[in-house]
């Protein structure tokens, strides 16, 4: 069975991922935070694959994706780094970013690459659902790995249940129509929307994701999903501490 659907098995609610982007703030960081986040408690991880144009994201997170390039992050290093990390790392395992690189890479040898390795699900927000079905769905069914689709306030009724239907794991909910970044709080409008979605009693687990950064919005967001994605609060933390892996334990404890 697929690690994500393991865990959404295992775990009906609370999950808890995180976002960061490989490559920073060292090239060679990918791993020892991987590890420090299972010690920690952490669920499931995205990694983000560094993109020079991250349309979907905010400050926070397209930075730590220039730092990454500079620092010479590629898809090639990245699935150097973690050519072995079954071998740390039992918790479900994502990349996520953007189509072009992973078009540049080829298609069957990326899909390949991430089972070989372990790797659960990808997240490719620029990807088009149609375009997906049609051209890459079967690549991705071959090699077990989950293609993680988003839905936003504005996504209607009708295709969020075709999202579902063809969905395998979870389905991320964006939580409001704008980029990633940390906010203090969850907004009334965005409580409709997660009543409406809450409502259509889809099959997959829901996990809401875009401005979730402390206890009080991750403890919110889990009372009407399964679980919340926080990255660019976590981000920011790799970026302002030398000490980062230190402050990892101690930053989980307090979202939980």
């Amino acid at each position: 069975m697929n690690r994500i659907n393991q865990l959404f098995q295992d775990k009906k609610n609370n999950i808890l991922s995180i976002y960061f982007t490989a490559g920073h703030p060292a090239l060679n960081s990918t791993v020892s935070i991987l590890r420090e986040l299972e010690k920690a408690g952490v669920n499931m991880v995205e990694v983000g694959m560094p993109f020079s144009d991250p349309l979907a994201d905010g400050p926070v997170i397209q930075e730590s994706s220039t730092v990454a390039l500079k620092n010479g992050m590629s898809l090639v290093t990245l699935f150097e780094q973690l050519a072995n990390i079954r071998n740390e790392v039992k918790m479900p395992l994502l990349l996520m970013g953007y189509i072009n690189p992973v078009l540049q890479y080829g298609i069957d040898k990326f899909c390949q690459k991430c089972s070989e390795i372990g790797i659960d699900g990808v997240i490719l927000p620029d990807l088009p659902l149609d375009e997906y079905k049609e051209e890459f769905k079967a690549t991705f069914d071959k090699y077990n790995l989950h293609f993680i689709s988003l839905i936003t306030p504005q996504t209607s009724d009708e295709r969020i249940k075709m999202i579902d239907s063809m969905s395998n794991g979870f389905i991320y909910m964006v939580s409001s129509a704008s980029t990633t970044g940390a906010k203090s709080n969850i907004a009334e409008k965005q409580i409709e929307y997660f009543n409406r979605v809450k409502a259509m009693n889809l099959k997959n687990p829901l996990v809401i994701g875009f401005g979730i950064s402390n206890h009080e919005t991750f403890a919110r967001a889990c009372s009407y999903a399964n679980g919340a994605i926080i990255g660019s609060a976590f981000v920011k933390l790799l970026t302002d501490n030398t000490d980062y892996l230190q402050k990892i334990v101690p930053f989980i404890k307090g979202i939980r």
